[in-house]
């Protein structure tokens, strides 16, 4: 069975020395595949950092880590569909990003998301361990491909 998680992985140079916060998200984010490359938004979006995906991001869940946002109440926020909300948040999710938390919102019981722990540097460790585990999956794949192609010309 094949859990999904996906993530792009890019050869990159760390962006300690970056004190522009929006610099080093946009990069960020497009360096692990949230954002695609050349990202063009359809909306009214003047640009990457006034798109749905940036300011979802930027805006809600590293501006306010400990917060879990319901779905609707993001959609309201950002003046966007419930469907965009759940795409962006799939994305994160299957970075292994963010968690999910009840929250009440409009006096029900709903469920909201946020950054896993509330910290982004904890969250990546998930991430990180998933990448891991991809990797000696794909190890593992090849060396059995090799034994395969061996055995066959023997």
């Amino acid at each position: 069975m094949c859990t999904l998680f996906e993530l792009q992985v890019v050869s990159n140079t760390p962006m300690n020395t970056v004190t522009d916060k929006n610099i080093v998200a946009e990069t960020f984010l497009v360096q692990i595949g949230y954002i695609p490359k050349g990202y063009d938004p359809k909306t009214s979006a003047t640009g990457v950092r006034d798109s749905v995906p940036y300011r979802l991001f930027v805006d809600f869940f590293m501006k306010n880590t400990n917060k879990a946002w319901a779905v609707e109440e993001l959609s309201a926020l950002l003046n966007t569909t419930k469907p965009t909300i759940y795409r962006h948040i799939n994305k994160l999710k299957s970075m292994d990003l963010l968690e999910s938390i009840d929250v009440e919102f409009d006096g029900a019981v709903r469920k909201g998301y946020r950054i896993r722990y509330g910290d982004l540097a904890k969250a990546w460790s998930f991430t990180e361990a998933n990448v891991n585990m991809a990797m000696e999956n794909y190890r593992r794949t090849a060396s059995h491909f090799q034994s395969l192609s061996r055995a066959e010309d023997e």
